[in-house]
C-alpha cells in the first residue's frame, strides 16, 4: 500500500492571455499511493480540469515533473504518452463518451483492442468486467438504449478493463441524480479494494469528496490539503 503511483513536483502552468501570462498551476507537489483514492476540490476556473489533463498526459505542465509509476511522462514523445496512457492509466467523465455506434462490449473491449489484444480475448474480458459492474444482460446494448447509470457504469468498465494503475475522474457523478450517484461511487469503491487501483476525483460534490480517503483543494494555483471538510 505504500508504493507511489503518482508523483508531482512543482508542477505549474500558464497560460498567455492578450499578451499577459496567467498562471493556473502553481508549483504542484502531490503524491497518490497505491489503491488510494483522492478528491480534488475547487471552484469552477480553479484549474482542477487543466491538472487531471497534465496528470494524464494530455496537456503538457509548463514546468515541473509527473511520475506515474516512476516514469517521468513528461519525457516520453507523444505517441509514447499515448501507448503509456493505454497501458497505464484509465479515465471516467462527466458525461460518459461512449462510441455510440458500439455495443456496450465493444466499447469496454476498445481499451484492449488498441493494446493489441485478439478481438475474442478482449470480448472475453470485456464481458466479464460488465457482468461486475451489473450490465451483463446489456453487453449487446447500444448507448442509446442504456438508462444515464447504466452508461456510466459502461464508462466506469471501459476505464477499468485494462487494469490501470491510475484512474483519473472528472466530476463522473456529476450528471446523475444523488441515487444513481451513490450507486456508481459504491461501484468505484468496490473496485479500487478489489483491484488496488488508485483514483484522483475531480469533484464539486462534498458528501462524495467526504467518502474518499483523502481530499486535496485547489486554490490560488495551489494544491492544499484538506483535513477536516466542514
Amino acid at each position: 500500500m505504500n508504493n507511489v503511483v503518482l508523483k508531482c513536483e512543482n508542477v505549474s502552468k500558464n497560460y498567455l492571455d492578450a499578451g499577459n501570462t496567467v498562471q493556473v498551476l502553481n508549483e504542484i507537489n502531490f503524491e497518490v499511493l497505491e489503491g488510494e483514492m483522492v478528491a480534488v476540490l475547487g471552484s469552477s476556473g480553479s484549474g482542477k480540469s487543466t491538472l487531471l489533463h497534465i496528470l494524464g498526459t494530455l496537456d503538457t505542465a509548463s514546468a515541473g515533473h509527473v511520475y506515474i509509476k516512476s516514469q517521468d511522462v513528461g519525457l516520453l514523445s507523444r505517441s509514447k504518452q499515448a501507448d503509456f496512457r493505454n497501458e497505464n492509466l484509465g479515465f471516467i467523465y462527466q458525461f460518459h463518451h461512449l462510441l455510440m455506434e458500439f455495443t456496450a462490449l465493444e466499447n469496454v473491449a476498445m481499451p484492449l483492442l488498441i493494446k493489441g489484444l485478439k478481438p475474442n480475448e478482449a470480448s472475453i474480458t470485456a464481458k466479464a468486467l460488465l457482468e461486475r459492474v451489473g450490465l451483463g444482460h446489456r453487453i449487446d446494448h447500444r448507448p442509446s438504449a442504456l438508462s444515464g447509470g447504466e452508461r456510466q457504469r459502461v464508462a466506469i468498465a471501459r476505464a477499468l478493463v485494462a487494469e490501470p494503475a491510475l484512474i483519473l475522474a472528472d466530476e463522473p457523478t456529476g450528471n446523475l441524480d444523488k441515487q444513481n450517484g451513490e450507486l456508481i461511487f459504491d461501484l468505484l469503491r468496490e473496485l479500487n479494494k478489489t483491484l488496488k487501483t488508485c483514483f484522483v476525483v475531480v469533484t464539486h460534490d462534498l458528501a462524495l469528496a467526504k467518502k474518499m480517503d483523502r481530499i486535496v483543494k485547489l486554490e490560488d494555483g495551489k494544491l492544499i490539503e484538506v483535513k477536516d471538510l466542514a
